[in-house]
């Protein structure tokens, strides 16, 4: 499914209202990855998952049908469930995992490898890459194999394999999604949170997952948080930059996100990154934007922008 292209007006809107909606995806999603660890302080990793995608989902729904949104067809609805077992359950379900064993900052680290495997799986899919874009390849995955190669990610074998499938799972749902029938992206998103709840209650009843205390508000408040600042306000404002703005500038917060989220995690919870995992941080994020600006480039003006996802660490 494709967003219809935006037009010669939408290209033009303020800078003011470019401004905020930028900072709200890089600050709010971001900050998610430092929340989803303080929310596990009294939630498991997936009922933290079905929670918030829970919420997240009925209230986006919920408004969306209030306003006239037409809801997704039962083929449609197939389609959602298949497709948030990759969107959900593998990627932020997988991240909510591995911060049980790892800093925040380092899961925002292994996530941004995702638009590399996104650019490999649509090369086997018939989109071949260009020079360029193989050369972006080329020097992320070398920061891939630096960042899981005796740094402090090594020392946990569950950290490093969730780290591993979860932007592997969410770069093959968002090219996969790109042939499917899916309603509007915003009806798309708050379809797949509620499908992806189930499946994280289906996750967290066969690994016997259970809240044995009452939670505690700072993590209660975490919960919250994801649900309004990451699930809605954030993804909110990506929608809205995917049509106001080019893509490249628009999908650049894969690349200004694992700063951020080092950063909150350094200042608000004491976490302290090697020399190693920062410099496998930098060269990742040189291939993405290498890959980013690629194509950029090679894309037409009128070209149809991607269905829109909730990232899988916000």
């Amino acid at each position: 499914m494709s967003a219809a292209a935006p037009s010669a007006e939408r290209l033009a809107p303020g800078p003011l209202a470019v401004a905020f909606a930028l900072a709200s995806v890089y600050i709010l999603w971001g900050s998610t990855y430092l929340a989803i660890r303080f929310a596990l302080a009294s939630y498991p990793p997936f009922l933290l998952g079905a929670g918030r995608m829970a919420l997240a989902g009925a209230i986006m729904y919920a408004v969306l049908r209030w306003r006239g949104v037409a809801p997704p067809t039962r083929k449609q609805w197939r389609t959602l469930w298949v497709l948030s077992i990759w969107m959900v359950l593998l990627s932020n379900g997988l991240v909510n995992l591995a911060e049980t064993e790892v800093d925040s900052g380092l899961a925002a680290i292994a996530v941004a490898s995702m638009p590399l495997f996104a650019g490999v799986f649509a090369m086997l899919r018939g989109r071949h890459p260009s020079k360029i874009e193989w050369v972006g390849l080329t020097i992320g995955f070398f920061g891939v194999v630096w960042l899981n190669a005796g740094g402090k990610l090594s020392a946990s074998t569950l950290g490093l394999v969730c780290l591993i499938v979860a932007p592997i799972a969410w770069a093959w749902g968002s090219i996969w999604s790109r042939d499917q029938d899916l309603p509007s992206p915003f009806m798309a998103a708050s379809a797949q949170m509620l499908t992806g709840s189930v499946w994280m209650l289906g996750a967290a009843a066969l690994t016997g997952e259970r809240i044995v205390a009452v939670p505690t508000a700072g993590a209660t408040a975490a919960l919250l948080y994801l649900v309004v600042a990451g699930s809605i306000f954030g993804f909110t404002a990506y929608i809205w930059l995917l049509h106001h703005v080019r893509p490249a500038l628009a999908t650049s917060y894969a690349y200004v996100n694992p700063p951020i989220a080092v950063l909150f995690g350094a200042l608000l919870a004491g976490e302290r990154f090697t020399s190693h995992d920062l410099g496998a941080m930098a060269v990742i994020l040189v291939g993405v934007v290498i890959i980013t600006l690629a194509r950029a480039r090679a894309a037409k003006p009128a070209a149809p922008l991607p269905a829109p996802q909730e990232k899988e660490g916000s």
